[in-house]
């Protein structure tokens, strides 16, 4: 692992998390805190127009955002010294004990599993009480510590609801949402969709909705939950519309077949149990909903019966996130100016946690 010259004189002990599409992560100590946390590399954000405008937009959404189930950002810096020399982004936040994809290969009993969800919603209406819709959500983009604090991480393609351009190169494909798929622009709710994904999945034990492309993908939700309504097609462009409407129709897969008793954690024979089973089902008939028209939004999501135990006003009315300039997502910049963007950024944090750059391998453990 390389992560360059950085700043060891504050941050030591690394040790490598791995190296993803967004960057390379690794675990260090901070001299200053005492407290481990998380450090993110990101991964080449300068190489073109695209990745330096979803590089500012992360650090400018971690800097907005503010909530309990939202990984908090801590600090952000760079090596170079100069404008003409800046190169790197590293981004330092809070370190977490696992993501979801390991938490759902965990036997999970009614009440870890309906907190965890809870808090996930609790998150997304945060970001949504600000126009933010995060447009990726999946089980490895949400960090979950062994207390069961659960907290929402990457908002790289975060964009704002109403921006005119709404690209469909969104969300891991099995979480993709039909109006995503299908190209038919989006709002919020895009999210709850995700949520339900991610869910089901919990429950199963799989991904609900395995597309090998798009294509598929689409035959895989029809499959399941049952042609859309005329509705819902006259609302494609002509071009859609005609690739859905020759699709063979299916009349969809009950909740009750998807979800059988079996698949639920084992305290379901429980009254207590069989209740939450019925209220775990409903609320996803209510949340993988084809028609984003006739989806829940994520306040009912918050006030169905399945959260009761955990529904807190302060928690899910928690203060909006700071004013968010959405005119970001309509800029169209040229590399150099996102890039002085992004430069000007870090420096703020730097001029508020300066320390002395050094280099971190010589620390590594």
């Amino acid at each position: 692992m390389d992560f360059g010259d950085v700043y060891s004189g504050r941050y030591v002990s690394l040790r490598c998390l791995g190296v993803g599409a967004q960057g390379m992560v690794c675990t260090a100590l901070d001299n200053d805190t005492k407290q481990h946390v998380a450090i993110k590399k990101l991964s080449r954000p300068f190489q073109n127009v695209i990745h330096a405008k979803r590089a500012y937009r992360e650090l400018k959404l971690m800097k907005l955002v503010n909530h309990p189930n939202i990984i908090r950002l801590l600090n952000a810096f760079t090596p170079q010294k100069t404008l003409e020399e800046f190169q790197d982004v590293y981004l330092v936040m809070e370190l977490m004990d696992a993501d979801l994809c390991q938490v759902i290969r965990m036997e999970l009993d009614q009440e870890r599993m309906s907190y965890l969800l809870y808090q996930m919603l609790c998150g997304i209406k945060h970001l949504h009480s600000a126009g933010i819709i995060h447009r990726d959500l999946k089980p490895s983009n949400i960090a979950v510590s062994t207390s069961c604090c659960l907290k929402i991480l990457d908002f790289g393609l975060a964009r704002t609801a109403g921006t005119s351009t709404m690209t469909p190169y969104v969300v891991t494909r099995y979480y993709r949402a039909p109006e995503v798929v299908l190209e038919m622009g989006y709002k919020e709710n895009v999210d709850i969709w995700s949520v339900g994904c991610i869910m089901a999945e919990m429950i199963i034990g799989e991904v609900l909705f395995p597309g090998s492309d798009h294509i598929d993908q689409w035959n895989k939700i029809i499959e399941q939950l049952g042609t859309p309504s005329q509705d819902f097609m006259m609302r494609l462009q002509p071009f859609t519309r005609n690739f859905v409407e020759n699709r063979p129709e299916y009349p969809g897969v009950s909740f009750e077949r998807l979800f059988p008793d079996e698949k639920f954690p084992s305290d379901n024979n429980t009254e207590y149990g069989r209740q939450k089973i019925l209220q775990a089902r409903d609320l996803l008939s209510k949340m993988l909903v084809i028609d984003p028209e006739r989806r829940i939004s994520v306040d009912e999501a918050l006030k169905h019966p399945y959260f009761g135990t955990w529904y807190d006003e302060n928690e899910v009315n928690a203060p909006a996130p700071g004013l968010y300039d959405h005119s970001v997502d309509e800029c169209e910049n040229t590399l150099e100016q996102w890039k002085e963007l992004i430069y000007k950024e870090v420096m703020e944090y730097d001029a508020i946690n300066g320390t002395k750059s050094l280099d971190l391998n010589s620390n590594r453990t």
